[in-house]
């Protein structure tokens, strides 16, 4: 039986002018024509900015290149899907009997598409400061748990890690090609991981440095992809 939606939106700490918006966060297209996704599109607009905010303030010293690792470990599917499970989202998600049937409450994707939603629902409803007090509130512990010593390894270190985390096969580097003088030659690596079909070509000035670019060009990838 699926649960009232105003029982979780008590849980979350929220309350709403307009319950209604609430209520269409958590529907599922499979469910109803007026569902969730125009709010969850909002919704990942306002996280990526407040998370972004959160971090340039947490971690000054931080590069672009740090500060976008960071968010992108916590903005991304499988986060956000942690967090509405937490919470037992998926008690209450409106969905079409097929969804019902196969288990779509379960989903990461629906999941954290709620999510989402709920905050593009939320910003609807009272703005940008009681949306970005709530998330910040709900990825609070998260926030507390990162840490700068783990993405200031150098990116071959980091992909290496990334791979043995997911328990997948660590990241193969293919010597391209070798061109120029001895004294000054230039290397391109290719770098392949089993996460991605897409390899990632790097330059430098010997072996090892064009290695650490393409594993750096390989982690920027896999941002983008998580965003």
């Amino acid at each position: 039986m699926i649960k009232k939606p105003a029982v979780l939106c008590k849980k979350l700490g929220l309350t709403f002018n307009n319950p209604q918006l609430f209520t269409m966060a958590l529907t599922h297209r499979s469910a109803s024509s007026n569902n969730n996704e125009r709010m969850e599109f909002l919704g990942d607009s306002i996280l990526g900015f407040v998370i972004a905010q959160k971090l340039y303030d947490l971690f000054p010293e931080a590069s672009e290149g740090v500060l976008s690792r960071l968010r992108a470990s916590l903005v991304n599917q499988g986060s956000l899907a942690e967090l509405a499970r937490k919470h037992h989202l998926g008690d209450y998600l409106l969905l079409g009997s097929g969804e019902l049937k196969s288990g779509g409450f379960r989903r990461d994707s629906i999941l954290s598409d709620a999510l989402e939603a709920i905050m593009g629902a939320l910003f609807k409803d009272q703005g940008i400061d009681a949306c970005q007090q709530w998330i910040v509130q709900l990825f609070a512990e998260k926030l507390d748990n990162l840490s700068l010593d783990n993405w200031q390894k150098d990116p071959k270190t980091q992909l290496q890690e990334l791979m043995q985390s997911k328990k997948l096969d660590l990241p193969e580097y293919t010597l391209i090609t070798m061109s120029g003088l001895a004294h000054e030659q230039t290397f391109k690596v290719k770098c392949s991981i089993p996460l991605v079909a897409d390899f990632c070509i790097g330059t430098g000035i010997s072996r090892k440095r064009a290695e650490q670019a393409a594993a750096e060009l390989m982690l920027e990838l896999l941002n983008r992809e998580n965003e």
